[in-house]
């Protein structure tokens, strides 16, 4: 996993006015927290923080006052019209400490003959991996899966030091049959 550089500035002003000012000046406000420390409020130059957010889990150096903390985002809020990033919580994290993220589900492989269909119950796997070490994604095959099959938790193949936060028995994909209009259309007429 790659850390991304970030240069943040104290902020002493709060409330809206003054996240409205620094987000006309390109900035976004955020919260620094974690470690039982008093939290830090920030301002983040908002296009290096919108290219760094496109990792899932993404590892950031920031830079505060000439110090260096190691934080990974944890809330981000976005302007649900424009997208635009309005504030983000980052939580500090030290090297070696272990935390818990959710991280991204791809899918490969072709499901067996028949129209079925993939059933994602969960997009993303809650793991627990060490903060430099973060997994960017898993890789889960469907190569042959027929109607009813399922994809537990614990069938997910993890890169080492990460481990599953959530039950081993947890159903992450099934494969559902599809039904045929026609099948539709005479229950349709049965019910009539």
């Amino acid at each position: 996993m790659s850390e991304v550089k970030i240069a943040a500035q104290l902020r002493s002003e709060f409330g809206k006015g003054s996240a409205r000012r620094a987000r006309r000046e390109g900035k976004v406000p955020g919260v620094v927290y974690g470690h039982g420390a008093a939290p830090v409020h920030v301002a983040l130059p908002g296009h290096d923080l919108m290219l760094a957010l496109k990792t899932p889990n993404v590892l950031i150096s920031l830079e505060i006052d000439g110090k260096s903390e190691l934080v990974i985002p944890k809330a981000v809020q976005k302007d649900a019209i424009k997208g635009f990033l309005e504030h983000v919580d980052l939580l500090q994290v030290k090297r070696g400490e272990k935390v818990s993220v959710e991280i991204p589900i791809h899918v490969d492989g072709e499901l067996a003959p028949g129209g079925n269909l993939l059933e994602h119950v969960l997009n993303a796997l809650p793991v627990e991996a060490e903060a430099t070490h973060i997994p960017e994604s898993v890789t889960v095959s469907v190569a042959g899966l027929e109607a009813g099959a399922s994809v537990l938790a614990k069938d997910i193949a993890l890169p080492q030091g990460t481990t599953l936060a959530v039950e081993a028995d947890t159903v992450v994909l099934q494969v559902v049959a599809a039904q045929a209009e026609g099948e539709a259309a005479e229950a349709e007429g049965a019910d009539a």
